[in-house]
């Protein structure tokens, strides 16, 4: 297993950069980041709406009142509410948050063609090519109908090209295996800068243990690790 220390974590003394798309991303040059992403189909309309009233109701807990698009005062985004909360509350949150939003991924909505041993190789093995050139990846897991990472860049400019890159090269693959065209994946993608050594061991235990938290058998997903 990667030793803690080889780890660098989230520094809010040192530069970092907040770059929008239709969300707000934070980056930090060489931060090991923990990023999602989801197939277009895993969340139906009706789920979207149960998780967004989840979501509501747990930062009303924390005093932060948004609207259903996740705005809140002063027009800031919830991320960047949560961002200003004390670290034991923000990290409450994101746990909390993450583990609501999990809960409905992986109850396996959609067609999960990621199950297919085949697919989620492309996904694998797009993920490890620039491994250790572009970025340091440490772990990652090809869900049903969604990805997670591990993973540091060199700066923001590169996790956005990078994460682009990978869903647009595995989108094509993946369509030219299934006979199939137009969009794979949901266009944005979630992060979070990893905090301390604490929260990178709870991002890697996550990781590993995400298939079988989701009853899956092993052959229905796919998972990595840097030892």
């Amino acid at each position: 297993m990667m030793n803690t220390d080889q780890i660098q974590a989230f520094d809010p003394e040192q530069p970092y950069s907040v770059v929008w798309r239709r969300l707000p991303h934070w980056a930090q040059a060489g931060t090991m980041c923990f990023i999602t992403w989801r197939t277009g189909d895993s969340i139906p309309r009706d789920v979207v709406k149960r998780w967004i009233a989840e979501r509501n109701a747990l930062l009303l807990s924390q005093g932060i009142r948004v609207n259903d698009g996740g705005i809140g005062e002063r027009g800031m985004h919830w991320k960047q509410l949560v961002e200003r909360l004390p670290p034991a509350a923000h990290w409450k949150v994101q746990c909390d948050m993450t583990d609501q939003f999990e809960q409905h991924l992986d109850a396996c909505h959609g067609a999960c063609l990621l199950r297919r041993r085949e697919l989620a190789t492309i996904v694998g093995d797009s993920l490890q090519r620039f491994d250790g050139d572009r970025y340091e990846l440490t772990d990652f897991v090809v869900m049903p109908n969604h990805v997670h990472v591990l993973v540091a860049f060199r700066d923001e400019e590169t996790m956005l090209k990078q994460c682009a890159g990978w869903k647009r090269y595995t989108a094509r693959q993946i369509n030219e295996a299934i006979g199939a065209s137009g969009e794979f994946w949901q266009e944005d993608s979630f992060d979070h800068l990893v905090r301390g050594p604490e929260q990178f061991g709870h991002y890697r235990r996550y990781i590993a243990e995400n298939g079988r938290r989701a009853n899956l058998p092993e052959t229905d997903y796919l998972v990595f690790s840097k030892v």
